[in-house]
């Protein structure tokens, strides 16, 4: 069996390969990017045969700058999952929760973490460019005073300690991912689907863009508007609704759709979220 090479954002370790690792089936190899630009080229140049990236999470809210490349780029989403993000304080075998003095990770990781600095008014967080890259950086620097706060997917890859686990302060934490290849897949089973429009700036238009939706009983699950940054004050509408292309009720929708956007692209069809803790 060939082995596929899956693209994610981070150092190895990061909740994206975790993810990617439960939504690809067979032999992978992991592929590390540094930014969600590189990723999307990787895909694009045939470095990487799938990529995996976050898109919203149930505290932060969305990630728009991937909901930007979603628009740019002529990738199609092809799978998604919601993974519990659990947050294990990780150090050094060597290191115990006492020695302590700076934990480092990503801004937003630190801020889930809130109540253990609380507890912990001794220890520091620092911010860094990356959970997992984190624990990469404790590695490589011998650091016996400090420790990271990252997945435990990032501890077992680093061959690190995990002196706390889920140390995040809400439990329903969870990130959506987006599964992305080069072409769409078949598929059998419950779908959803993903489209992006623009509208005229006009009463009533996206009343009447929606309405295409409710008139046919098609449950959205997400509307997200981002700006059309080459037109002030106009905006791209992300729309995920259940329902895969391939039904005359969807087919329907949008054609209707198309009638009243001056814009439309469907972003990929595709099976449904699977849930992962």
């Amino acid at each position: 069996m060939a082995i596929k090479k899956r693209a994610f954002q981070g150092e190895r370790g990061a909740f994206s390969e975790a993810a990617a690792g439960l939504l690809i089936k067979g032999p992978i190899k992991a592929i590390p990017s540094e930014s969600f630009d590189q990723l999307f080229d990787k895909v694009e140049n045939r470095s990487a045969d799938f990529g995996v990236i976050p898109i919203e999470n149930s505290l932060i809210g969305s990630i728009h700058h991937n909901y930007d490349l979603l628009l740019e780029r002529n990738l199609s989403v092809i799978g998604e999952a919601q993974l519990r993000v659990v947050h294990c304080l990780i150090a050094s075998p060597k290191t115990r929760l006492g020695k302590i003095k700076k934990v480092y990770s990503h801004p937003a990781a630190l801020d889930q973490c809130r109540n253990f600095f609380r507890k912990h008014k001794n220890i520091k967080p620092v911010s860094y460019y990356d959970t997992a890259g984190a624990v990469k950086m404790l590695v490589e620097s011998n650091l016996t005073d400090s420790a990271a706060i990252a997945s435990p997917f990032a501890a077992e890859i680093h061959k690190m300690k995990k002196l706390k686990k889920s140390i995040e302060d809400e439990k329903s934490n969870f990130t959506r991912f987006l599964l992305l290849s080069r072409k769409p897949i078949k598929f059998s089973g419950k779908a959803k689907t993903s489209v992006v429009f623009s509208l005229k700036n006009i009463p009533g238009a996206l009343f009447k863009a929606l309405s295409v939706f409710a008139l046919r009983d098609i449950d959205l699950t997400k509307i997200e508007s981002r700006p059309a940054r080459k037109h002030g004050w106009q905006y791209y509408f992300y729309i995920d609704f259940i329902g895969s292309i391939k039904e005359v009720r969807i087919k329907n929708a949008l054609d209707h759709l198309e009638e009243i956007t001056q814009f439309q692209k469907i972003l990929g069809s595709y099976p449904t979220s699977i849930t992962l803790y």
